[in-house]
């Protein structure tokens, strides 16, 4: 397993990482990328199964697998019927990943982010527009552009194949019109697609 995990995270972190798995009798699952998710939990058969997709930079494996050890922790700890991502799981998650914020796992760009994200941890980490376009910069280049980087007015195409014209700035996220249909849709700022030229 430690060779397994040796590919998806940061050096320093596969032996924390390991231990943490291993001592909660955690069975973690390396899978093909979702679209909706980084990663989950569930029980299966009384035993704590998470998934991740392969597909995360190093950083966000390791965000994202605490994040899922986390809920099992925090259910364990604190009953079934705490909300998911209440404040159970965050301080949770916060007490889980301190250890790992730091140079000898994460480049030193990435920490001050982290440490401002991890005062109130978010249920994703996509939800964080600063958090999700650094950790970003550590992935393969996709050819793909962020909403906040068009300009007004502009098309872009979704992963679906949809097409959509950037449309005005609300408070945070970009109302955009599908081509199409006419129908307006808000896009967070960090989403990533395709310019259609």
């Amino acid at each position: 397993m430690k060779e397994i995990l040796g590919k998806y995270l940061p050096e320093n972190a596969v032996n924390p990482s390991f231990t943490l798995i291993e001592n909660y009798g955690i069975y973690l699952k390396i899978v093909n990328e979702r679209k909706t998710r980084h990663g989950d939990y569930r029980e299966i058969n009384g035993v704590a199964q998470i998934t991740v997709n392969a597909s995360l930079n190093k950083y966000q494996f390791l965000i994202t697998l605490i994040h899922e050890i986390a809920h099992v922790l925090a259910y364990r700890e604190f009953g079934r019927y705490i909300k998911p991502h209440g404040v159970e799981w965050k301080h949770t998650f916060q007490h889980l990943m301190l250890p790992f914020i730091n140079p000898a796992i994460f480049p030193k760009a990435l920490l001050p982010i982290l440490a401002q994200h991890f005062k109130n941890p978010k249920a994703s980490s996509d939800t964080d527009v600063r958090l999700a376009v650094a950790l970003k910069e550590y992935s393969d280049s996709n050819n793909k552009n962020y909403i906040f980087e068009l300009p007004l007015g502009s098309l872009f195409k979704v992963s679906n194949g949809r097409i959509f014209r950037k449309g005005k700035k609300r408070i945070k996220r970009y109302e955009c019109i599908e081509v199409s249909t006419r129908k307006i849709y808000i896009f967070q700022p960090h989403a990533e697609v395709e310019l259609v030229k």
